[in-house]
């Protein structure tokens, strides 16, 4: 499913240009002439389009706050992006305030300063599970009336609560298996590989995981001290390990909350998926016991390092590792590869709202509709590495031959689940983890009174 549709605008031929300026290593006459052309085209494509009045002109020094976590982009490109906005709009430049690495004290300082009028900002970028929060609190702005032609339509959904609209999608996320087909192959004949093994054709399930792992070891007599594991992926006690353990549950056919918003973890669906992570970590050729500790830049390092032969990580890794690949090889391909996970992936990424307390809130609108429209969201992904959450961008030939993953991170984008929908979520996956905790360092299920605390978290109240 993608967005209500309707044409695509024109991309912006400008942005180009523009981002040669920003480039270092050019020689001087490349770079006047992308200053000439830059220059030209905006101004008169890059113009304001935007009926701004006078309360949406800046002072001289003053600037749209966009409040947000770090860049994980490659090379920065959502700083490229506001450099390209503030060349075309001179009275109404914008600044990315950074917070903290830390999801929690991200969410701890955008909430402080949502509340708070000393510290103004004009537009958050939220994580996509922050946005019921924020509109509950009356901390964003409605935007009913934005046109989201164009948009798919899950990264939409998340930026949607009690009927309205109130967020536009940043970039979208999708959880891939990254896994090392040279290595891989290696452990299989002609037959096996294309019947029951590839990867590409067969995604393989937490069984096949193990399986496959024992098996290139024993035909490669690859020693584990050299691959230890046969996966890894995010398990640190932050927000990587709410997805992960959700992902899990998924892959079992179970669910985390039913349709009814009740909790369903006791279901033999959803206790099966998490024993399988209790059963995985027990084994430790199976899950790297590492993981218990990583983020996805740990995951990363890990399976750069050839730790493990597969990782679960967001697309932006592709690309992380790609980049390092070509240091020294000519195709990274043949380092990596990515296929489906073993079940459906939680749907990542953030969304760009306005601040209710803006006081420049047309302009912090134009803002975001400019970073999230056809343009933008093809800057992000062919230069920035980050899912886009236009349809136009998964369309263009050239982007799919030069990013043949493309495809297949649309079909998980397209396939992936909403985390619960709650103004209460960030409490709610907090007492989430603390169960996951438990239940991966013991062999009892989950009891009711665990259930309880869930299900009160979810309402935004406290167990007894």
């Amino acid at each position: 499913m993608t967005g209500s549709g309707g044409p695509a605008a024109r991309p912006r031929r400008w942005i180009a240009p523009l981002r040669r300026i920003a480039r270092p290593g050019r020689r001087l006459a490349g770079v006047a002439v992308g200053v000439v052309v830059g220059l030209v085209i905006a101004g008169t494509v890059g113009a304001p389009r935007w009926p701004f009045g006078s309360e949406d002109r800046l002072d001289d020094g003053e600037y749209l706050v966009v409040l947000s976590g770090k860049d994980d982009s490659v090379d920065g490109q959502r700083q490229r992006l506001i450099d390209t906005w503030n060349h075309g709009h001179p009275h109404q430049k914008a600044r990315i305030e950074v917070l903290s690495s830390s999801a929690d004290k991200q969410h701890s300082e955008m909430l402080r300063r949502a509340q708070s009028a000393s510290a103004p900002v004009d537009v958050y970028n939220l994580d996509v599970t922050w946005t019921a929060e924020f509109a509950a609190g009356h901390w964003i702005r409605s935007l009913s009336d934005v046109d989201t032609a164009g948009f798919l339509s899950k990264p939409l959904d998340t930026c949607r609560y009690s009927g309205d609209l109130w967020a536009l999608p940043f970039n979208t996320d999708a959880g891939l298996l990254f896994y090392r087909p040279s290595t891989l192959r290696a452990g299989f004949n002609d037959d096996e590989w294309k019947k029951s093994v590839d990867p590409a054709r067969h995604p393989p399930s937490w069984y096949d995981i193990k399986t496959d792992a024992e098996r290139v070891r024993a035909v490669m007599k690859i020693d584990a001290d050299l691959l230890p594991a046969a996966y890894t992926g995010q398990f640190a006690d932050y927000e990587g390990l709410t997805v992960n353990a959700m992902e899990a549950v998924w892959a079992a056919g179970g669910d985390v909350v039913d349709e009814n918003d009740r909790i369903a973890l006791t279901s033999e669906k959803a206790i099966n998926g998490i024993a399988s992570l209790r059963e995985g970590f027990a084994d430790t050729e199976i899950i790297d016991e590492s993981a218990r500790e990583q983020t996805e830049a740990e995951s990363t390092q890990s399976f750069r390092e050839g730790r493990v032969l597969f990782m679960r990580n967001w697309p932006v890794a592709f690309r992380q590792l790609a980049q390092r690949s070509t240091d020294e090889r000519s195709n990274p391909a043949d380092d990596f590869a990515v296929t489906k996970l073993p079940g459906p992936s939680a749907l990542g990424g953030q969304n760009l709202a306005v601040s209710s307390r803006s006081r420049h809130p047309e302009a912090a609108r134009a803002l975001i509709e400019f970073l999230t429209d056809d343009a933008s969201q093809q800057a992000l992904f062919q230069d920035g590495g980050l899912a886009s959450t236009r349809v136009r961008t998964y369309q263009d030939p050239q982007l799919e031959k030069r990013y043949p993953y493309a495809k297949l991170l649309l079909a998980a984008v397209e396939g992936a689940k909403l985390r619960p929908v709650t103004a209460h979520y960030w409490s709610f996956s907090q007492v989430f983890r603390q169960v996951i905790e438990e239940a991966l360092n013991t062999d009892r299920p989950i009891s009711a009174d665990q259930i309880e605390a869930l299900q009160l978290a979810l309402k935004g109240k406290m167990a007894r």
